[in-house]
């Protein structure tokens, strides 16, 4: 990633910043989608560079990278954000420092109470049709060792935009959760449709934004 557009969120007393976040984003995944290179594949990836650093767990601002100017050109975020402009700051395409770090966002999965409670009693049943024990026997084991639905990762809630093309009637809204990982050296890879990395073709690393 060679070239860098930041973009600084201005709350104000009406609009929070949590508020700001779920919409800036939200237009910034409709514009990957929109441009997007393949399946799920965006040729834009996202940083933040205030990833709990701040007040806020992902601070004010955020970073769009791309290999070349062009394709941050062609996406053209002002267009997408032009609803917001009194809420956003919109910086010039800059080249990326030398003197960089690097990390990989990356989505992190986060099952939801109810989901976890679905598939503990799917299980159970299963268990117990397989075992011969009693469904409560085998539900009260499981439940030593059931995962809590509580994650303390910052997250964005968002509709999915692929979710809404494939099935217009499902609730597409879920929050976004982000990882941080940091890295020791550039790793090239793909991005999904949020921005954020995904496994690079060795399977052993995750691609990279410059962190600075």
């Amino acid at each position: 990633m060679n070239v860098y557009q930041e973009i600084t969120l201005l709350p104000d007393a009406d609009i929070s910043l949590s508020f700001l976040w779920q919409n800036v984003f939200q237009q910034v995944h409709i514009a990957l989608v929109e441009n997007k290179v393949g399946p799920n594949q965006s040729a834009i990836a996202v940083g933040f560079p205030d990833y709990r650093n701040a007040r806020f767990p992902l601070g004010k601002r955020l970073r769009l990278f791309a290999n070349d100017r062009e394709a941050l050109e062609a996406l053209n975020i002002n267009q997408w954000l032009n609803r917001l402009e009194d809420y956003v700051h919109i910086k010039a395409i800059k080249a990326v420092p030398d003197d960089v770090t690097y990390v990989s966002f990356v989505r992190k999965q986060v099952k939801s109470p109810q989901r976890i409670e679905r598939d503990m009693a799917q299980k159970a049943a299963l268990w117990a049709e397989k075992s011969g024990k009693p469904l409560a026997e085998c539900l009260l084991e499981l439940e030593k060792s059931q995962p809590t639905g509580h994650c303390k990762l910052p997250f964005i809630y968002l509709h999915s935009q692929q979710t809404k093309q494939r099935a217009p009637d499902k609730n597409s809204k879920f929050p976004l959760f982000i990882e941080q990982h940091q890295q020791v050296e550039s790793v090239q890879g793909a991005f999904d449709c949020f921005g954020l990395g995904k496994l690079a073709a060795s399977q052993q690393a995750i691609a990279t934004v410059p962190h600075f």
